[in-house]
């Protein structure tokens, strides 16, 4: 590189593509852990003896897992660093994984769900921080996206092997679930060697560090942002994030993801049982059509993240999704218009899942940008997993109309706030984020 570019403005290069594919391992492995298990869980009630408590707790356990791993992450990945984690976390997922296989009762698979969701918590809050702070500005939103299209990915492809490992026998489900360590562990090659993110290394005041990595991997010329001097000096803690100067970025965080993930992750998970109690026939063929337009809505999010304010995106996407799931809920549609119905709510959502990869990182300072995402990505979690448990009771005892309107109050919940409040943030610099 012969003349001076600011590090944020760096074309787009290999090492960039590198580091989002290796980051892809933890969000497909996510969805295929939170795919996989509502069919696993349906073949499994019998010889597990299942009841409807059981089928919430595990479908809910990564969920509540994920709520433990990201809040704890998040302190330790803004103190120690991002790569140390991001280099391992992934062949710690595949034996677990593997041990889904030997599990003799419901108590062991509950433990080993919540395992699995403290590994991927902890991989949710460096992926995302490392991957965003190497990404340059201008494609930031793009290379995150392919991490959210990487975790639709996973939930889809999860689905379909459900659907072709179904007819191997009466242990299928534990195949089911023991082959979603198989994506991690292929992965996990590419993950060794990644550095520490130069932008963290400045933030704590490592300059010399941060140089060497980026003219290793980008060469001569490059030019570190400046970081404030008191944000280098401040470790950052949990009470940060809610102290006067942060807190409303902080609640912006967590209101926009906890209410698009309550229905996406509570429907989702039971996508064939709430298609049956829909009159669905096919309830399997109803959840793979569901399941492809998850994929497809992820890709429109990627290809239109960069092209449309952060905002408008956000909020949106709330009211759309919100529209269409209140049709579901109280239109006589029959079974095609169903399916389609509950499809357009899954595209919809899907596309505004990158947001959650691409937003939380914004919205924080280099020194709480770990911590502030794992706090968002904690809250998520939290409800998710209780919307995720609530889900199957509600539907047993009060039908499944009044299951899918309280999801509609959720994301109508989530438009309003994020109309008052969410802040744009498409073209601002890592190094310039300010409080609201």
């Amino acid at each position: 590189m012969n003349r001076q570019v600011q590090f944020e403005d760096l074309p787009l290069q290999r090492f960039h593509i590198r580091t989002v594919f290796s980051g892809t391992g933890g969000q497909f492995s996510d969805g295929f852990l939170l795919g996989i298990i509502g069919i696993a869980v349906s073949m499994a009630a019998v010889p597990l003896q299942l009841d409807a408590v059981w089928l919430g707790l595990l479908g809910a356990a990564s969920l509540a897992g994920l709520f433990i791993g990201s809040i704890v992450a998040g302190p330790i990945a803004d103190k120690y660093g991002r790569s140390k984690i991001f280099n391992y976390d992934m062949l710690i997922f595949a034996v677990i994984s593997a041990l889904q296989y030997f599990v003799t009762g419901p108590e062991q698979l509950l433990a080993l769900r919540l395992l699995l969701g403290i590994v991927l918590g902890f991989d949710y809050v460096v992926s995302k921080s490392l991957v965003t702070e190497f990404a340059p500005k201008r494609y930031r939103g793009r290379l995150l996206s392919i991490l959210a299209a990487a975790w639709a990915a996973g939930y889809v492809v999860a689905y379909l092997a459900g659907f072709l490992l179904r007819d191997l026998g009466p242990d299928s489900w534990r195949i089911m679930l023991a082959v979603s360590g198989l994506p991690a562990l292929l992965i996990f090659p590419l993950r060794i060697g990644v550095p520490e993110s130069p932008i963290w290394l400045i933030a704590r005041g490592h300059h010399q560090q941060a140089q060497r990595i980026v003219e290793d991997k980008f060469g001569p010329g490059v030019v570190l942002p400046a970081v404030d001097a008191t944000a280098s000096k401040t470790r950052g803690t949990l009470s940060d994030l809610f102290a006067p100067a942060w807190r409303k970025n902080t609640w912006v965080g967590c209101v926009f993801y906890t209410c698009q993930v309550i229905p996406f992750f509570a429907l989702g998970t039971f996508s064939p049982r709430v298609l049956e109690a829909l009159n669905v026939q096919d309830k399997f063929t109803g959840g793979l059509v569901y399941n492809l337009l998850l994929l497809v809505g992820a890709i429109i999010g990627l290809m239109i993240v960069d092209r449309i304010s952060r905002r408008k995106f956000l909020i949106g996407s709330f009211y759309l999704s919100a529209i269409g799931l209140a049709v579901l809920a109280f239109a006589s549609l029959g079974t095609t218009g169903t399916v389609l119905a509950f499809g357009f709510f899954a595209c919809v959502l899907a596309a505004a899942v990158n947001l959650e990869f691409v937003y939380p990182p914004e919205l924080f300072p280099t020194h709480l940008r770990a911590s502030g995402i794992g706090v968002a990505v904690a809250c998520s979690r939290f409800g998710s997993a209780f919307g995720t448990f609530m889900l199957p009771i509600t539907m047993q005892s009060m039908g499944i109309h009044t299951a899918l309107g309280v999801c509609v109050f959720f994301l109508l919940v989530g438009g309003a706030f994020c109309h008052r409040f969410a802040p744009e943030t498409r073209s601002q610099a890592l190094a310039e984020i300010k409080s609201l």
